[in-house]
């Protein structure tokens, strides 16, 4: 069976997915990840027959990928990259990812997405054809039966904005859109940020209607895993702020605990459920205010979700762990034709 490296080695969604036997225990977990270079790849190379990419890379640039790719195929080690950003959620425009992009993807022995529609455009953009694998489950089951009993009081929808990553763009506006669409149905706003971008001049407004008491305004640190289960379900609806991104791991982990999303029109969220409700945020045309505020009156209205079924989740992360094999497969006769290439030896 082939051990393959995962990169980045310890995280919820590869840790979730890549079935446990095919885990090297080698696989680092600091950032940025050494396994990006290619001294390390050196010199953990029997360590491992597959290198298996998600995402990490942004501190290299185009070239240091060529490089990185370039001692993978030295070294006769197939790459399985898994796009997640196609456009990526922390750099200001989309230029060094797409380059970072033109490198990986038609390195890749096997590439992997989220949805159909990131396949559509990986096709259109790189003629690679992408298998599509749905995201699994974020939270452990027994995080799902810790939460409160149920929601009381008025109807709530939550936006985290964290640190204010870049691709949150306007926040004030979208807070104050998100704080009309809620209001109109006798609901409530709750913001919840890191004690970094309290006094970020993006968030005057919204730090002062959290002064004025019109909407929950939380400054706190970081959630572990029971505290973001915990928060997102005493939520009714979550928004999604950004104006650029492809997937997301909160909208799945809404999901996990039945709280509706109201996701942007950029990327693919709304195809990552089926009961996500859109509004307008995206690059090329802006922000509708309109749009949010009815897209929050919609989510806080119609009738609950409730948390994801785990039978579902259950076959889904079979079905997951199922393609990933495959692809590992795929790609491993591959590796072991060229290292036995002209030793007149038989791959076995």
């Amino acid at each position: 069976m082939s051990r393959v490296l995962q990169i980045p080695g310890d995280h919820p969604y590869v840790r979730s997915a890549c079935p446990p036997a095919y885990r090297a225990a080698v696989s680092p977990s600091v950032v940025p990840n050494p396994a990006l270079s290619a001294a390390w790849l050196r010199e953990h190379r029997s360590e491992f027959d597959i290198v298996h990419l998600h995402f990490g890379f942004e501190h290299l640039d185009a070239d240091g990928l060529r490089r990185w790719v370039g001692e993978l195929r030295a070294l006769r080690l197939p790459l399985v990259y898994t796009v997640h950003d196609l456009r990526n959620p922390h750099q200001d425009g989309p230029g060094p990812h797409d380059a970072n992009l033109d490198v990986l993807i038609p390195a890749a022995g096997v590439v992997l997405t989220l949805t159909k529609g990131a396949a559509r455009e990986i096709r259109r953009r790189w003629g690679r054809r992408a298998d599509v694998v749905p995201h699994p489950a974020v939270f452990d089951p027994a995080l799902l039966t810790s939460g409160p009993a149920g929601r009381s009081g008025p109807p709530t929808v939550g936006i985290h904005l964290k640190d204010l990553r870049r691709n949150v763009v306007e926040p004030d506006r979208v807070v104050r859109a998100a704080l009309a669409g809620a209001r109109e149905v006798g609901g409530r706003l709750r913001i919840d940020l890191h004690p970094g971008a309290l006094r970020r001049p993006e968030l005057r407004r919204t730090c002062e209607l959290g002064r004025r008491g019109e909407i929950d305004l939380r400054v706190h640190g970081r959630f572990d895993d029971a505290e973001l289960a915990s928060y997102l379900s005493q939520l009714d609806a979550y928004v999604l702020p950004n104006r650029f991104g492809t997937h997301s791991g909160w909208l799945e982990a809404c999901r996990d605990v039945g709280t509706r999303v109201v996701a942007p029109s950029c990327g693919y969220y709304t195809e990552q459920w089926d009961d996500v409700v859109g509004y307008f945020n995206d690059e090329r045309d802006g922000f509708d205010e309109e749009s949010l505020s009815d897209a929050v009156r919609q989510a806080l209205t119609r009738a609950p979700v409730g948390p994801v079924d785990a039978g579902f989740r259950r076959r889904q992360l079979a079905l997951v762990r199922s393609v990933h094999t495959d692809a590992y497969t795929r790609v491993r006769p591959v590796a072991l034709r060229e290292r036995t290439w002209g030793t007149g030896r038989v791959a076995v």
